[in-house]
């Protein structure tokens, strides 16, 4: 199936620029962009590795069975949430609950920090963005968005607090809140630690393949909308498959206001999600067939 997707988005659904990529691409490009998706994956790996730590120590190894394998098989799922039964195919039916949790925690990490940093992307965008004759209304429809989204967030933040006491078919946030402080202070450091680390790392592959494609903005610029993208795509429940259709679409819409070319963004995000998706979805391919049950 994971095969089948990556065929019919290429031959049926093109949105790669390929005119654009001969020009302005080469196999040095190439291969800094597998350099940084290849580490892009190993903090992922380590932050798996860190977390399950907790109980059991597992080889680097072992751990990228896990994540890859798990990536693929949870490529179809809404909001990778597939992942979360796959992980625990790996352990023995009475750690499940702990893989679940942890991987829980995993997750959850990675959207705290993709939330930090998208809100410090609003604060810098809407500071920096200066308003003339031909883009004053595109300036202050801008404002606008990110007015409302900081409003949307610290509303949702007030409710979670309020109503952290309401259960539903047992769960609570206060109950979530107590076993996630019973989680090692030191696993929580490295794991943000790792989960920056990749986000930053993401992030400036997105920046240099601004760059390498020739568009005409600045750093700061740059980072701000792309920490705003991370987050808006990141709220945006879909399945992990149509994941370069959503960045795609949300990356194309900023963008725009600071007057990046359509056909480069579009294969921009595309070439992000080849790197950053395709290859390792097709490497968990190998580890999905090599799978065995975890025996009792």
């Amino acid at each position: 199936m994971a095969f089948y997707y990556i065929y019919w988005h290429f031959q049926e659904n093109n949105r790669m620029n390929w005119p654009i990529i001969s020009y302005y691409f080469s196999w040095k490009t190439a291969l800094v962009l597998i350099i940084l998706s290849t580490f892009n994956w190993l903090l992922e790996i380590l932050k798996w590795q860190n977390l399950v730590r907790s109980f059991k120590k597992i080889s680097f190894l072992e751990a990228s069975k896990q994540s890859l394998g798990s990536l693929t098989a949870s490529i179809f799922t809404p909001n990778r949430i597939g992942e979360y039964g796959a992980k625990m195919l790996y352990f023995p039916k009475d750690e499940a609950k702990k893989v679940l949790f942890l991987n829980f925690i995993n997750n959850s990490s990675q959207m705290l920090v993709t939330c930090f940093f998208g809100i410090f992307g609003l604060v810098i965008s809407t500071l920096t963005i200066k308003s003339n004759n031909a883009s004053s209304w595109f300036s202050f429809k801008l404002k606008t968005i990110h007015f409302f989204i900081l409003i949307a967030l610290i509303i949702l933040s007030i409710l979670m607090i309020k109503y952290r006491k309401i259960e539903l078919y047992g769960f609570s946030l206060q109950k979530l809140i107590k076993k996630i402080k019973k989680v090692p202070s030191y696993l929580w450091r490295t794991n943000f630690q790792l989960a920056v680390m990749r986000y930053l790392l993401f992030s400036h592959q997105f920046y240099f393949l601004l760059v390498t494609f020739n568009c005409d903005i600045n750093y700061s610029t740059a980072l701000a909308t792309i920490f705003i993208m991370y987050l808006l795509a990141s709220i945006i429940p879909s399945i992990q498959f149509i994941d370069v259709a959503i960045k795609g679409s949300v990356a194309l819409y900023l963008f725009s206001f600071i007057g990046i070319e359509n056909t480069k963004v579009i294969t921009i995000t595309s070439l992000m999600w080849i790197f950053n998706l395709v290859i390792p979805v097709l490497i968990g391919v190998y580890f999905v067939l090599r799978f065995k049950p975890q025996k009792e």
